[in-house]
């Protein structure tokens, strides 16, 4: 496959790069894909084809993989990727409500990014933090007892 102006000679390079470190390796799929996801911030639809033709796959396979993996992203997320745990424990406790505060107050919906590439909102099932609910994590790091108080601190901040 020859480099798409949105993937560039670089990121075919840089792809290429990660697939000569996994090569050999058994079920090298999904470690393939976070490390592109590492390298460009998301996995770009025309490293699927490159990585299905590597890996003796079908394309199906890999987009199927990839897709049916809530981690792995289509498109570059926000400088803040906010998840909000959607596990019927934190349910129980107004994660709903704070769900359609979030959305409400970013203008956007799940796996969406602001307009102005500040914020990503994902969903998670589960954070392990059943007893602190409504529970979040933003960008790595774990929030328990979220309210739209602090969710709204740490949209500011975001911002």
């Amino acid at each position: 496959m020859s480099a798409t102006p949105e993937f560039g000679d670089a990121g075919l390079e840089t792809l290429h790069e990660i697939l000569n470190a996994h090569r050999g390796m058994e079920g090298a799929l999904l470690p393939i894909l976070h490390a592109v996801q590492e390298a460009f911030g998301h996995v770009p639809q025309e490293a699927l084809p490159v990585i299905a033709k590597d890996l003796n796959i079908t394309r199906a396979e890999a987009h199927g993989v990839m897709s049916f993996y809530h981690d792995f992203r289509e498109n570059p997320a926000g400088r803040t990727v906010l998840k909000l745990c959607r596990a019927e424990a934190c349910q129980s406790v107004g994660a709903d409500a704070l769900a359609d505060h979030a959305r409400g107050k970013l203008g956007i919906d799940w796996h969406e990014t602001t307009a102005d590439g500040a914020v990503t909102l994902e969903p998670i099932f589960c954070l392990g933090l059943c007893a602190c609910g409504p529970a979040a994590m933003v960008n790595g790091k774990l929030v328990g007892r979220a309210d739209v108080a602090k969710l709204d601190r740490i949209l500011e901040g975001a911002r």
